[in-house]
């Protein structure tokens, strides 16, 4: 069975503790700070892997955690780095994170980091200073990223058979390719899509079988969604339409139904360049399927090829492989930049704007607690343990150099008021 859906959760590895010591030599008194920093977490990475074929292995596994930075040390020592941690997925797997970006791996070794790693903490060395010789605390790593992600695969083909079910489309790739797919005399012998190669003369073209669409696949019925997605990224679709429904149904309708779901799944799809094969023409007199022949290419006009086609004499698949050969072009080489960037005249004057994640405002409602909103602001909260008093004396400290005291007494606030800072109720000085 091949599974095409999956939902994980990564989690990035949190970064090392920076570290807080002080120098400790024979004949070296009052040695000063030197803690080391925390390494930073390993981050989360997804890479296209062309040796996998579909999403199974999540089905054993939907957690995934990077390792954390390793915590500073004395004699400056660093702490390590956390390992990245790589999640292979297959070639025409589309990723969509929690807060909607959306990234396609279909390159092999192509790679895309969707959980950062969070930043390790400076160590008590960083926070000396001449009238603060002795700092006793020392910086805490930040959390790494943790989020959600949706995987589905698109399976990468060049030709996309189409059609309602049971129209003779897996007969026709089992004769056109190697594929060995199921086929019965019944409907949705197909429940899943299959791959097969076409070879030419000097090169090869991958059809994909698609599960037999129905009226309302648009809509999910049918599972039409998980059968649809799988024909956006072909280049051509092969309709197949029978031309002998077993149900006794109407050729011209069947057509319409299969046409109409694609457009309503996506109006690129109906654009699509496309090839009509009239199948089962064994089933039919030879003048009946020439009468079929020329009302379809009248209806459909010269943009449409029109070929007749019978898996069981192998009528009209020769033709149809070559139509097929010569209609997908070949793929352009991919071109990648130069390693060295050419030289390039600096500006004048450079302008800096600093970035707007980095603000805050400042909020309150009513007589409760003034709040400070902003990440820059949560960041520093976080890196700080907030049982050491130098510590909150240094965070007091950078709130004045942000300007976030300023900002406060414009909204009101007086020495002794509540302060709510990352979900902390501070009480802070004018």
């Amino acid at each position: 069975m091949l599974y095409d859906k999956a939902r994980i959760f990564v989690a990035a590895g949190a970064g090392g503790d920076g570290s807080m010591s002080f120098r400790r030599e024979a004949h070296v008194p009052r040695g000063g700070p030197d803690g080391g920093d925390g390494g930073h977490g390993g981050a989360v990475v997804l890479e296209c892997d062309p040796a996998l074929r579909d999403l199974q292995a999540f089905r054993r596994r939907q957690h995934f955690r990077a390792r954390r930075g390793g915590h500073g040390g004395g004699a400056l020592r660093h702490g390590a780095n956390g390992e990245e941690l790589v999640v292979r997925v297959p070639p025409g797997t589309q990723v969509t994170t929690d807060d909607g970006a959306t990234h396609d791996l279909t390159r092999p070794g192509q790679r895309v980091r969707v959980a950062r790693g969070g930043a390790g903490g400076r160590g008590n060395k960083h926070f000396a200073t001449p009238t603060r010789q002795a700092p006793r605390f020392a910086e805490l790593g930040l959390a790494g990223e943790e989020r959600m992600l949706e995987l589905r695969l698109k399976l990468l083909a060049d030709v996309g058979l189409i059609g309602l079910p049971n129209a003779g489309k897996s007969s026709l790739l089992g004769r056109l390719t190697r594929a060995a797919p199921k086929i019965a005399d019944y409907p949705f012998t197909t429940l899943e899509p299959v791959l097969g190669t076409l070879e030419g003369p000097d090169r090869q073209l991958i059809i994909a079988d698609i599960p037999g669409l129905i009226e309302g696949a648009s809509d999910g019925a049918g599972l039409g969604h998980d059968f649809l997605a799988h024909i956006e990224r072909t280049g051509l679709l092969v309709h197949v339409l029978d031309l002998a429904p077993l149900d006794g149904s109407d050729p011209l309708a069947n057509h319409a139904t299969v046409e109409r779901e694609l457009a309503l799944h996506d109006p690129a799809l109906a654009a699509r360049p496309r090839i009509l094969a009239l199948s089962k023409a064994d089933l039919v007199t030879p003048a009946e399927s020439a009468r079929h022949v020329a009302q379809w290419r009248e209806r459909l006009g010269s943009g449409t090829p029109v070929l007749l086609t019978s898996a069981a004499t192998r009528e009209g698949l020769d033709e149809l492989g070559a139509t097929l050969l010569h209609a997908v072009p070949l793929a352009a080489p991919e071109v990648f930049p130069e390693t060295e960037l050419p030289e390039t005249e600096l500006p004048e004057h450079v302008t800096f704007r600093p970035a707007e994640h980095r603000g805050f405002r400042i909020e309150r409602d009513g007589d409760g607690p003034f709040r400070v909103v902003g990440a820059g602001i949560d960041r520093l909260v976080a890196r700080h343990d907030l049982d050491n008093d130098e510590a909150l004396g240094h965070i007091e400290t950078r709130l004045r150099q942000i300007g976030v005291i300023r900002a406060l007494e414009e909204k009101g606030f007086q020495s002794g008021d509540d302060v709510e800072i990352a979900g902390v109720v501070f009480g802070l000085d004018a």
